[in-house]
């Protein structure tokens, strides 16, 4: 399945559409991509519809997002220089922690990593989103239901280590993961606003952290 594809089967709902879109280009542009024509612009607007505060804008592609789907399409990895602009793009619009620390509360790092809930329609506008990182990544020992999308995170600060490099790193990553790959499933949760300051700094102590569930 291509990125366009799981794009729209999330359709509006949960957190980890804030970081994710459909189409927003008018021509079919470069390679005849069928997800930028007009028919589809069509679709959106007469088959979906805005409620609460899950609304259609979440639709609209950011470049990166139709550039990678763009050559998903074509079958085509996407070409250096390409993925080269947009992960330079993105690194340089991170921004880390304004006090410099970049570990909180790994306790409340848990809760956010499990936590699924956020930016549905049914959901109170302002309340804190969750991470739902579980979903996608193997952090704990012994649980079943945690997903094998992304990479196991199990052991992470064991494995790493815990050096200003690693620290930054990890923060650019879970701000916007295509700092560092260019055509990231990942959501953006620092850049689109999915999880404030405070809760990356406790997913980072969940990480980091040697008395965290994940690192023992």
């Amino acid at each position: 399945m291509n990125k366009y594809a799981l794009l729209v089967s999330a359709a509006l709902g949960t957190a980890m559409l804030a970081g994710c879109a459909g189409a927003s280009q008018e021509s079919a542009g470069p390679g005849g991509n069928p997800f930028a024509t007009a028919s589809f612009q069509s679709i959106i607007k007469h088959d979906f519809a805005d409620k609460g505060q899950a609304k259609v804008s979440r639709l609209k592609q950011t470049q990166s997002q139709y550039e990678c789907s763009k050559y998903a399409y074509l079958g085509e990895a996407v070409p250096a220089d390409v993925a080269k602009e947009i992960e330079s793009k993105a690194l340089s619009g991170v921004v880390y922690p304004a006090d410099g620390k970049y570990l909180g509360n790994w306790k409340e790092g848990l809760k956010v990593a499990e936590d699924g809930k956020g930016m549905q329609w049914s959901d109170k506008p302002g309340t804190p989103n969750g991470g739902n990182c579980m979903a996608c990544h193997r952090m704990i020992a012994n649980d079943p239901s945690q997903g094998t999308i992304g990479p196991a995170l199990y052991h992470y600060g064991k494995l790493r280590g815990d050096s200003e490099a690693v620290l930054k790193y990890t923060w650019a990553r879970i701000y916007n993961s295509e700092s560092f790959n260019s055509c990231s499933f990942m959501p953006p949760f620092g850049a689109h606003k999915i999880l404030t300051e405070q809760q990356m700094k406790d997913v980072m102590a969940l990480l980091m952290d040697p008395n965290s569930p994940v690192n023992r």
